[in-house]
């Protein structure tokens, strides 16, 4: 019994997407041929993988206890392909980085002037995004590399190196209601007030883990973030660094609560996509990273 590369792909597209159509859809190709596909699979190894009584195909036991070998070998084939097209190609001529808007005070730059230094014919393109669309942008093929906060799950489409570590802070206006509480605020309380939060346009925010309060506006760059909460609209999650000067002039001041801690240390990791492949520059620039001393 031989599994083919193809059948493989068909077969966790169908169980990513959900339906023959939509992994149809996922990979290029027509309905029928993944319907087909799946059930040359089936008749080679002898197994049912799809029940087909409802109006979508539902994976069977023996589908549930194959997919995990099964992604892990078509990671290893999309790999393969990147590697072999990376020897191929040679040197990238442009190096392409997405970066979080509340990462961009980091010490990347210093990076690049090493990495230009060694590839002084290299272009490179430093693009400011929120970070779900900066990882929409690395998957997409946008760019190489992405300079975002750690995430909460994790996917296996990416590989990725800790770089360092940033503080994020509750912050708001001296004259915010908020702060007539006191040493006494806790976190109903401060549920309570209109939170201002830094995320990307299309991010869903039910399951962020800054997310404390029940109203509240969202902006895609820190910047507006830091406008809108000095001018007492909200309070909210920035980066240490970032608020260090708004801090020490008290145009923001730190939120303490009675009952939590709530300053968050999150890692920072440089991200790319192990579906593309990586030139010396970018894998260079990975390393870089890997060496700076941690903020």
């Amino acid at each position: 019994m031989s599994f083919s590369s193809d059948a493989l792909e068909v077969f966790v597209a169908t169980l990513d997407h959900g339906s023959f159509s939509a992994a149809a859809r996922a990979l290029g190709r027509v309905p029928s041929a993944v319907s087909m596909a799946i059930g040359n699979l089936e008749a080679e190894c002898g197994l049912t993988l799809f029940a087909r009584n409802g109006r979508e195909p539902v994976p069977t036991a023996a589908a549930r206890s194959l997919a995990p070998q099964a992604r892990e070998l078509v990671m290893q084939l999309r790999e393969l392909r990147a590697q072999a097209l990376a020897l191929s190609t040679g040197q990238e001529s442009q190096l392409s980085i997405a970066i979080a808007p509340e990462l961009l005070g980091g010490d990347w730059a210093a990076q690049l002037a090493r990495l230009a230094a060694e590839y002084p014919a290299l272009t490179v393109e430093v693009l400011a995004a929120p970070q779900e669309d900066a990882l929409r942008m690395l998957h997409g093929g946008r760019v190489q590399l992405a300079l975002v906060f750690e995430r909460q799950s994790f996917d296996g489409r990416e590989g990725f190196e800790e770089v360092r570590t940033e503080t994020l802070v509750p912050v708001i206006a001296p004259h915010h209601p908020a702060c007539s509480a006191g040493a006494a605020l806790r976190t109903e309380m401060l549920a309570g007030h209109r939170q201002i939060v830094v995320a990307g346009r299309e991010q869903a925010l039910s399951d962020s883990r800054l997310l404390f309060s029940r109203h509240y506006w969202r902006t895609d760059n820190p910047e507006s973030a830091i406008r809108l909460i000095g001018t007492g609209l909200g309070w909210g999650f920035l980066p240490h660094a970032r608020v260090r000067a708004q801090l020490e002039s008290g145009e923001l001041v730190e939120l303490h609560l009675a009952n939590a801690t709530t300053a968050l240390r999150l890692w920072v990791d440089v991200v790319w996509s192990r579906e593309h492949p990586l030139g010396p520059a970018a894998r260079r620039f990975v390393a870089l990273m890997g060496e700076a001393p941690p903020a």
